[in-house]
Order: structure tokens, then sequence, then C-alpha cells
């Protein structure tokens, strides 16, 4: 391989650590009505472990009132052997089997008849679930998103969002495009555009300077007037009048609080302000974000994505990688147990043969 494409095919491993070890961390507390940024912070510092800069200790003996999720044991420090399975690593691995089979033109029906095969029923929850029930009685898209489905702009399509910019490096429009075919299987609205600004925000930092630069490269791809570009511009010019992150947060959530924790525009919210407020370094980026809040295990492994991109697998401290052991675990049918750099080469393979079909 080139200089160059070695250098990218480091930064797709870093994305896929990045989102990995970003939703480890945040998968003990991801419950957003519960497990509320003063929470979080309150358990942080019971256990000593404020700043965070490792995953998130064991509960202490006797601790009353911070019940974790319950996969909390393989997802704490110490004891992590291996990533656990959760759908926000899943459809990751299903879009890369999705490009691998059907190739960049695939289709939105294409898309479902994947989930079908390869995703077991209960693995899949809100907007997903009501999808999958829809295909499975025979409903096709785009009434598949909004036939009895009230999650239609919840965050669903946006953790399936990284492998379009992984794959498609340095090319938000393009990574952009790719997200909106898969993302109206399900989704309509912000719902949709999440999933576009997700999937350009990871394309835009391959190349980018900085968070803030990729941020506003992948803004060019949604909506103007969309209240996902709003807040996403609000929390932005936030951190640029030199608003703490802790106030930044409490105007968001005046401003978006009512629309549930699991709502894509909340949630690009705290991502935005982790990215910005971590400012390039990776661990900071994870665990703000996390500290955020919301859909916490979501989050996490969006902001990690990018800011392993953005450093690249050989930027990333080793407290984050070496308990993944190079292996996923995941309940994508023919997957579980792959090692991760595994997946990295199969999408870095992706990237060469798209850029070499584009140029």
């Amino acid at each position: 391989m080139t200089p160059h494409s070695t250098r990218t095919a480091d930064r797709i491993l870093g994305g896929w650590l990045g989102r990995i070890a970003g939703n480890m961390l945040g998968k003990p507390v991801e419950r957003g009505d519960y497990w509320t940024r003063s929470r979080i912070d309150r358990y942080l510092r019971l256990t000593g472990a404020l700043p965070l800069t490792d995953y998130l200790p064991a509960p202490p003996p006797g601790a009353a009132g911070f019940e974790m999720r319950p996969e909390w044991p393989e997802c704490v420090r110490g004891r992590i052997s291996g990533s656990c399975r959760d759908d926000d690593i899943d459809y990751a691995i299903l879009g890369l089997h999705l490009l691998e089979t059907h190739g960049f033109g695939f289709t939105t029906e294409q898309v479902g008849e994947l989930w079908l095969l390869r995703l077991p029923y209960l693995q899949t929850f809100t907007a997903e679930r009501a999808t999958y029930r829809n295909l499975a009685n025979g409903i096709r898209p785009p009434l598949s998103a909004t036939y009895d489905n009230p999650y239609q702009e919840w965050i669903g399509a946006l953790i399936r969002a990284d492998i379009f910019g992984w794959t498609a490096p340095g090319d938000p429009h393009r990574a952009a495009a790719l997200a909106r075919r898969d993302a109206v299987l399900s989704h309509t609205g912000n719902g949709v555009y999440g999933a576009m600004w997700a999937a350009a925000l990871v394309a835009a930092a391959f190349t980018a300077p900085g968070p803030r630069a990729a941020i506003e490269v992948a803004l060019e791809r949604v909506p103007a007037s969309s209240r996902l570009a709003r807040t996403v511009r609000h929390t932005v010019a936030l951190h640029a009048a030199g608003a703490a992150w802790a106030d930044t947060l409490t105007a968001l959530e005046e401003e978006t609080g009512r629309l549930g924790w699991i709502h894509t525009v909340p949630n690009a919210a705290v991502i935005t302000a982790g990215l910005l407020y971590g400012d390039g370094d990776f661990t900071r980026t994870i665990t703000l974000t996390v500290r955020g809040g919301l859909d916490t295990d979501s989050n996490g492994a969006t902001a990690g994505s990018v800011a392993g991109v953005m450093c690249g697998a050989a930027g990333i401290p080793p407290q984050w990688t070496d308990p993944l052991e190079d292996t996923v675990r995941s309940a994508v049918f023919g997957f579980d147990g792959i090692r991760i750099s595994e997946l990295a080469d199969r999408t870095a393979q992706l990237a060469r043969q798209d850029t070499r079909r584009t140029a």
C-alpha cells in the first residue's frame, strides 16, 4: 500500500476501535432518564474516577442509587475481555456486510432484506423493531418507516451511519447520500438528517484539521433549517463564545430536553459538545461525551469513531484498546467473535475500491 492508503487504513481501524471503546464506556449507564449528567458525575466522584481517563469503575459494595445496566460486569475497568454485544456495533457490522454483498449501489429494500436475514428480531429496538415488524409483514419502504412507528426521529439511523463515512474517507457528500439510503428504511425528518450528518462527520474527519471543521462540513449535508442543524449550530456557537462545557449542555437541555433522551436532536448536541470540548484528544472526547448523558453508549460510540479517525488507531491510548482484545461479540449472524482488525481491513478494502471507481 502507498503511505496515503496505509494512513487511511490506520484511521479506519481507529474509527472501529474508537466506536467500540466509546460504546463500552457508555454502556453501563445507558438510560438517560435515570443516568443524568448529575448522577453520572456523582458516581464518578463516589468512585474516585474524576477526571475520567479509563472505563467506568465497578460499583463499590453497598452503593445505592446507582443501578447500572445488567451488562455492566463485562463493561467496567478491570473486567473487560473483548467487546460486549451491542446494537451500536451490530449495525456497523451489518453495514459492512451490506456493502460487501450489494456494493455501493445498494437499495433501501436490500437493507431491509439483510435485517431479516442477519439480525434477530429481539436485538432490534424502537424504530428498528417497528420497521422489522413492518418488513416481516410485507410492508416495504418508504411505508416501512412510517407505519405504526412513533420513533421516526429517534437515534437509530444515526448509529448505523459510521460505515458510510469510513468507506467514503474525505467525501462527506457521498457518505451522507449512502447513509440517507439506509436511514429512510426506518426513519424520517431529523432521524434521517442525523444519519446523514453522522456519516458526513466521520468522512470529514479523515481530512478536516480539527473537530469544529469536520462538524461544519457535515452541517452542509443536512437542511440548514432543520432542528438538527439549528441545534448543532447553537452548540458550536456556545463553544465559540467561551461557554463552559457544563453550561453549554445545560442551555441545550433547556432547548431540546422535551424531545426525550433517545431523540436524535439532543443526542447530536451531546456528541457535538464532546467533540468540540474534547478538542481532538481521544480520551477527553469520549469521556466528556459519555458524561453528557442521554443515550450514552450510542453517543460515546459516534464521538469515539470520529475521534478515532482523527487520531488513527496508533493514537488511541492503550487503556481503551487493550481490553478489547481485538474481538467483537455480535448478534449479526456469522460475525460473532470476529476480529476488529479484520473488520477494519475489510472496510479499508471497500474504501480503496470505491476510491478507484470514482477517481
